[in-house]
């Protein structure tokens, strides 16, 4: 017998009024005596220019810890802490299009409120491992060095690795502007307050933004704020998703999301790691990335998830565990985008692992063909450049050298420039063909 769905809302209201007092403030959290809450519940903490809303991120006998969300108001020792009376759910749907939005879902791009939303959980379950399916629709993207060497599949989860100033933006308003998907949201995580309106204003059309919700939570917010960004976007998809559309998911980025829940991890007691990471850093990303892809009910989320490498070499611990979680990685050259080569897409490190089942059996030839190519150069460049290599030696590197040109052509776009899938598969094995 199915329960009403009132009875269910009913039973998710707490009727007795749980309440604490502030015993302790420090600058990015706070202590107190009460409630007893498990951890990840809202509590109402009193203060002055009313309550603010904060979460539970450490429980012991006598005391818990709180991380508030908005750190401007301010409180007092003694303060009444009080528990949220019912579930942590939040508006979702096509109300919040063309809107964007900070992590609590209100607009932060004029008073106008947001009407006729639905309510969803904030946080839920993850799909069974059997409710997935793998992709097997081709993602076009409008840029030829993914769609013909890189092809992704609606429902993948990719990474855009980078270090900073090599492009990374401008490629994710790209596939912002140019990916066929029916919704779109984009969430920016401690990112400047100029970047944020940069995106929203100047790099977004109005017909891309009626499809688009934007949610950001910029460096100047605290750490919960940040944090729950990425949850409150991920809520905002899976509504769309469980309605079987296809949804776009960019976060920008990962490793700020990761620096935000060492802050909060470090504030609740956990011990640091490497790079004083805390332990929940590598428990919660990967539970945020499973929320993502395709499910058998026919609904799915693309996830494009940008990664700031300390350096060039892309080996910090957050780098290296994004890598095995996702379905492949776009890695960005600074080399080549000091030589004005965009988008600075480093192809031979570069994977997509659900290229050769999305891939004909020709465009997976003259991809293989033109990685092959890029590497074989790269691998002998120190060689050439210094002109130690002699024409004649190698007939793999003499066809490398002669059609570097070529592929160098092929793998620059203007970032206003949409070129259809078939049209890079076909240019590509046109270049490639003169090296069989």
């Amino acid at each position: 017998m199915m329960r009403h769905p009132f009875i269910a809302r009913i039973r998710e209201v707490d009727p007795i009024a749980r309440t604490g007092r502030v015993r302790r403030i420090l600058p990015t959290f706070l202590e107190a005596d009460g409630p007893n809450l498990p951890l990840g519940a809202l509590c109402t903490i009193e203060g002055s220019g009313g309550g603010t809303l904060a979460e539970v991120v450490a429980v012991e006998a006598q005391s818990v810890v709180l991380v508030p969300f908005d750190e401007e108001r301010r409180t007092f020792a003694g303060a009444r802490v009080e528990a949220c009376s019912q579930a942590d759910s939040v508006a979702a749907g096509d109300a919040f299009l063309g809107r964007a939005v900070d992590a609590l879902g209100r607009p932060i791009d004029g008073d106008a409120p947001i009407v006729g939303a639905v309510r969803r959980q904030l946080h839920a379950p993850l799909p069974t491992p059997l409710s997935r399916t793998s992709p097997d629709k081709v993602l076009e993207t409008g840029i030829r060095a993914v769609d013909a060497l890189l092809t992704l599949g609606k429902g993948q989860r990719v990474g855009i690795f980078a270090a900073s100033g090599v492009g990374k933006s401008s490629l994710m308003s790209q596939l912002i502007r140019q990916t066929d998907a029916e919704r779109v949201v984009v969430c920016l995580v401690g990112e400047r307050g100029r970047e944020v309106e940069s995106l929203w204003e100047r790099e977004l059309s109005d017909e891309t933004k009626a499809r688009t919700v934007l949610v950001a939570a910029t460096s100047d917010q605290s750490a919960a704020m940040r944090v729950r960004a990425c949850h409150y976007a991920l809520a905002l998809a899976e509504q769309w998703r469980s309605e079987g559309r296809h949804v776009l998911l960019v976060l920008d980025s990962v490793t700020r999301l990761a620096m935000a829940l060492r802050e909060i991890g470090l504030a609740a007691g956990e011990p640091p790691t490497v790079r004083a990471y805390t332990p929940s850093v590598f428990s919660i990303i990967p539970k945020l990335v499973e929320r993502c892809g395709a499910v058998r009910s026919g609904g799915s989320i693309t996830a494009v998830m940008t990664v700031l490498s300390e350096t060039d070499d892309v080996d910090d611990p957050v780098s290296e565990m994004m890598k095995s979680l996702l379905d492949g990685h776009i890695v960005l050259s600074r080399a080549l985008a000091e030589q004005g080569h965009f988008p600075a897409i480093d192809v031979p490190r570069s994977i997509s692992r659900l290229a050769p089942s999305l891939m004909a059996e020709g465009e997976r030839g003259a991809a293989s063909r033109a990685v092959e190519l890029l590497s074989g150069y790269e691998s002998s460049k120190v060689l050439i450049e210094a002109g130690v290599y002699a024409r004649g030696s190698n007939a793999g590197i003499d066809r490398a050298i002669e059609l570097r040109p070529a592929l160098l052509g092929f793998l620059k776009q203007r970032q206003d420039e949409r070129v259809p899938r078939s049209g890079a598969c076909e240019a590509l094995a046109a270049i490639v063909g003169k090296a069989a």
